[in-house]
């Protein structure tokens, strides 16, 4: 049975994780170096494995023209997929291809040529590339203890994830919805808004919401044998 590679470099890079957990304090005495080294390698890791998401995505999109209508949906689809990030994409009539490029905010760029291709026959075209969600426990400053369970895109860092997350709850309350809302005095606060924003505006910007009540820490009490 063949095995799937895109599968197997996320599990490849989960062990390499796991392992770095288990050496790293070992091997160096200095607990915030260890955090440093952690958190590179995992930043790297999710670089790259953002990178082969992103070809494949543009290996998938279908381009059968270059007319403004077919140029705009394109750029809605990459805003979609790589919410956080700046999509610039350039045509090329000449060429008939289209230069893509995605700047994120921790500095990463990902640039792509798309060639201008007949759109697949009905039963002949490829699913759509979707980014999986991914755990995306967080809190609030003021009650750290208390944790809003979401999820992000896996081509998403956690930082990517928050910056999607406070533009979609500006772009709410700023919204018809959430105007009136604030008109009949409802407080402007991050727990109104996870309650009453729709999922799609989440969906959106690469977010899904588990449950609009947040959950306490539990601490885990291990028995000793």
């Amino acid at each position: 049975m063949s095995k799937n590679p895109a599968k197997a470099k996320r599990n490849d890079a989960e062990a390499l994780l796991e392992l770095l957990k288990t050496v790293l304090p070992k091997t160096a005495l200095d607990p915030h170096l260890v955090e440093k080294i952690y958190a590179a390698v995992e930043s790297e890791l999710l670089k790259k494995n953002r990178a082969v998401a992103f070809d494949k995505y543009c290996e998938r999109m279908p381009l059968p023209d270059l007319t403004a209508d077919t140029l705009a949906e394109v750029q809605q689809q990459l805003v979609t997929a790589f919410g956080g990030g700046d999509v610039t994409i350039q045509p090329n009539p000449k060429e008939k291809s289209l230069a893509v490029e995605v700047s994120m905010p921790d500095g990463t760029q990902l640039v792509k040529e798309i060639k201008v291709r007949p759109v697949a026959e009905d039963g002949e075209e490829e699913a759509e590339f979707k980014p999986k969600f991914v755990a995306f426990p967080l809190s609030l400053p003021g009650d750290p203890e208390l944790i809003w369970s979401l999820a992000k895109h896996e081509n998403l860092s956690a930082e990517e994830a928050a910056i999607a997350l406070t533009k979609a709850e500006q772009g709410f309350w700023e919204s018809k919805v959430g105007q009136k809302l604030l008109q009949d005095r409802v407080e402007r606060s991050f727990p109104e808004f996870i309650a009453r924003v729709p999922s799609g505006v989440l969906v959106e910007v690469g977010l899904k919401r588990h449950y609009k009540t947040p959950e306490p820490v539990k601490i885990l009490r291990r028995l000793k044998t």
